[in-house]
């Protein structure tokens, strides 16, 4: 074989002179170190046992830490969801009877022309304190409107009027329908009317 391939070489030399082969030769041995150059790959170092169990372990705590992490901000976001749900959980039913204060309210004013001592205004006003009272208890209370300063955070316009003196401009004049709080945060509105 050895023979076959010198008699190639020599066959692709024109002139089959020893230098030619020489060359030919050197040229050989260089494309095969360069050959082998790229086909061993560079040594990588390979981690040992231990070093794989140190980079697990330390991938295993971020996720244990990650997820301690989100089950705390969990348990507080739902503690205080809950505890909003409690503070509003009767939002509902006070609206739902602010009306019905609303109208004692109306009923108080219409007997202040009546005489005093009328067994008929002693049981409204009797009822409209024990009503005012629990409503109180429950956390409602009333939006004060009238002679303050206009703040759409608390009041609702209803309609400007002239300002009856200077210092009532942009304040309220007049209160169509009370405004409310339910542990500080506003349920209703109060509807004003504002001098301009």
């Amino acid at each position: 074989m050895q023979n076959l391939n010198n008699e190639e070489v020599k066959g692709n030399d024109a002139n089959g002179s020893p230098e030619s082969l020489t060359n030919q030769t050197e040229e050989l041995t260089e494309v095969k170190k360069e050959t082998e150059t790229n086909a061993v790959p560079q040594e990588q170092e390979v981690p040992t046992p231990e070093e794989l169990m140190k980079a697990e372990i330390d991938q295993l705590n971020d996720k244990y830490i990650r997820l301690f992490a989100e089950f705390d901000n969990y348990k507080r976001r739902t503690a205080k969801e809950r505890l909003e749900l409690f503070s509003t959980a009767n939002r509902e039913t006070i609206l739902a009877l602010l009306p019905v204060l609303d109208d004692f309210e109306r009923a108080m004013k219409a007997f202040q022309n009546t005489a005093e001592g009328t067994s008929l205004k002693e049981g409204v006003e009797l009822i409209y304190n024990k009503f005012n009272h629990i409503m109180q208890s429950k956390g409602v209370k009333p939006i004060e409107s009238i002679g303050q300063p206009f703040n759409i955070d608390f009041h609702e316009a209803i309609t400007n009027i002239p300002a009856p003196t200077e210092e009532m401009k942009g304040k309220v004049v007049d209160e169509v329908e009370k405004g409310y709080f339910l542990n500080d945060k506003v349920v209703r509105f109060a509807k004003v009317v504002v001098g301009e």
